[in-house]
């Protein structure tokens, strides 16, 4: 390890492994037998509890914490990857639980995994390369995500679940435990079951998050609009319900997510 200021502040453990050419933070503990790769970045008081390894170009941000046999920032499973220069980019107040994996990305699809502000990874679940976690994103015990997942903010993933590779997560919804989703959920969206269907939408998800109820009725609205009303396309009634609610930027969080890539589905009701 390179000594700088900050680092000379950091606890390492004497059975660590700090590789030269890792930075290391202020009030960073580093416990035993953790393995830091020359090319990780810990900022400022970052915690490895003990056994972690974290490899590749991996950078957490300030205050996270990652517990007992992680393993962070290694190669993707992915054939075609040769070694490139690829990243994991953790962020602040990040807790990752026992025995998780996150993979870094692959140069094919954007060449970096991200793991959102304040999100919490539980034991045993897997990220994969090239997802892009937003933040307050919740992902439970043995869940599993595909590569180039897509998780929007305030997310919750059940234990179990499993994401296929390029599915999209809107923001605010539900993935219940053990749901096999291979097509995009929508916003404030439930997703349950195998294969997953929407159950209706997150609404103690929607009440934790402090929405009024003038907003949870405009989605509870539109969300009949667009998947009980069956008199006429959905791309038709995509756009009645964006005519009907554009007043609601709530709603328009789902319009804005189906319109963003017309011709991919998403997840349809019971």
């Amino acid at each position: 390890m390179s000594v700088t200021e900050t680092a000379a502040q950091a606890v390492i453990h004497p059975t660590a492994i700090v590789e030269d050419g890792a930075e290391i933070g202020a009030g960073v503990f580093v416990g035993p037998f953790c393995v830091v790769g020359a090319n990780v970045k810990l900022a400022d008081r970052v915690e490895l509890k003990s056994h972690v390894v974290l490899d590749g170009h991996t950078t957490i941000g300030k205050d996270s914490v990652v517990f007992p046999f992680t393993m962070l920032g290694a190669a993707p499973q992915h054939l075609r990857y040769q070694g490139e220069p690829t990243e994991l980019i953790i962020g602040e107040n990040v807790i990752v639980r026992e025995q998780a994996s996150i993979h870094r990305g692959t140069p094919l699809g954007g060449g970096k995994t991200v793991i959102g502000n304040h999100s919490y990874v539980m034991a045993a679940s897997h990220v994969a390369h090239d997802c892009i976690l937003g933040e307050h994103v919740i992902v439970a015990s043995n869940a599993t995500l595909g590569g180039h997942v897509v998780v929007g903010d305030h997310v919750f993933i059940g234990g179990l679940a499993g994401i296929h590779q390029f599915c999209r997560i809107g923001s605010h919804a539900f993935v219940g435990g053990a749901a096999a989703v291979n097509i995009d959920v929508i916003p404030f969206g439930s997703a349950l079951g195998n294969r997953a269907k929407l159950g209706g939408l997150n609404l103690v998800g929607l009440k934790r998050s402090g929405f009024n109820r003038q907003t949870i009725n405009d989605i509870r609205s539109a969300y009949r609009d667009l998947f009980t009303d069956e008199d006429d396309s959905f791309k038709a009634r995509v756009e009645r319900v964006a005519e009907r609610y554009a007043h609601s930027p709530q709603v328009m969080m789902i319009v804005d997510f189906i319109r963003a890539d017309a011709n991919r589905a998403v997840l349809g009701a019971r």
